[in-house]
C-alpha cells in the first residue's frame, strides 16, 4: 500500500491513517509528514511517486493535513526547490507571474461587476443606486479566497452575479444573520429561498419608474451604512 498514491484521512494515532476504503494504514519507517503550506513543493511530491495526501473534511470542506512520503525524496525535493528558488530567474518569473495575475483578476472584477449590472437591470432613475450595488457586491465577492459562488467556474458568470447579488442582499437587507433557525433538515434552506424572494421582490421595485423610499428601504439603510463605513478612518 505504500507504494500507492492515496488521498487518505487523518486518524487519531501517530503515523496512521485512514484509506478512502475505512483501513488503519501505518505510514512507513521510512517516511516523513511534509506539513501543509508550500503548494509547490507539495505538488512535486505528488507528482515524483507514491504519497499519501491527508485531508480532514469538515462540514464541506476540506483542509490539508500534510502529504506523507519518502523523507529522502522530501529532502531531495526541497533541497532542488530552494535551489531554484535563490536564482534570479525564479523571481522574475515570480513576479511575472503576480502581474499576470492582478490583471486578470482586474479584468474579472470588471466583468463580474458589468454582470450585476445587467442582473440588477434597474430603471434609469435609480441607475446610480445599480452603480453602487454593483461595486459593492464585486468588491466583496470577487477576492480569490473570498469562497463566494462569484470564485466557481461552475456555472456562467451570469448566474454567479444573479446568486452573489442575493446572497448580498440576504445578509445586508434582511435579518438572516440574526435569526434563530431551527436545527431542522431543510429548514435554513427554506428561511433562505423565502428571503431570496424578499430580494428579488425588492430589486423589482427598482426597476420600474417608481419613488423609493429612501429613508425606510432596506436596500437604501445598506447602501448607506456602507457609505459610512467606506468613510470612517482606519
Amino acid at each position: 500500500m505504500s507504494n500507492t498514491s492515496l488521498e487518505v484521512r487523518p486518524f487519531a494515532k501517530p503515523r496512521h491513517v485512514l484509506s478512502p476504503d475505512g483501513r488503519i494504514l501505518v505510514a512507513p519507517a521510512s517516511w516523513a509528514l511534509l506539513p501543509p503550506g508550500d503548494a509547490a513543493l507539495s505538488r512535486r511530491i505528488k507528482a515524483d511517486g507514491p504519497s499519501w495526501t491527508v485531508i480532514e473534511l469538515v462540514g464541506r470542506k476540506r483542509f490539508s493535513r500534510g502529504i506523507w512520503a519518502p523523507a529522502d525524496r522530501i529532502a531531495a525535493l526541497r533541497a532542488e526547490l530552494e535551489t531554484e528558488r535563490a536564482a534570479p530567474s525564479y523571481q522574475k518569473r515570480l513576479d511575472a507571474g503576480r502581474r499576470r495575475r492582478a490583471a486578470e483578476q482586474a479584468e474579472y472584477a470588471g466583468e463580474f461587476r458589468d454582470a450585476v449590472l445587467d442582473f440588477l437591470a434597474f430603471h434609469p432613475r435609480h441607475r446610480t443606486h445599480a452603480e453602487a450595488l454593483a461595486t459593492l457586491i464585486a468588491t466583496h465577492a470577487v477576492p480569490v479566497g473570498s469562497g463566494t459562488v462569484a470564485r466557481t467556474e461552475r456555472i456562467p458568470v451570469e448566474e454567479r452575479a444573479e446568486a452573489a447579488t442575493i446572497a448580498w442582499m440576504r445578509h445586508q437587507t434582511t435579518g438572516y444573520d440574526s435569526m434563530s433557525i431551527a436545527r431542522i433538515r431543510g429548514r435554513r434552506r427554506e428561511v433562505r429561498r423565502m428571503l431570496a424572494q424578499r430580494s428579488r421582490e425588492l430589486l423589482e421595485t427598482y426597476r420600474t419608474d417608481r419613488d423609493v423610499d429612501l429613508l425606510r428601504c432596506p436596500l437604501q439603510v445598506a447602501l448607506r451604512r456602507a457609505a459610512e463605513q467606506d468613510r470612517a478612518p482606519a
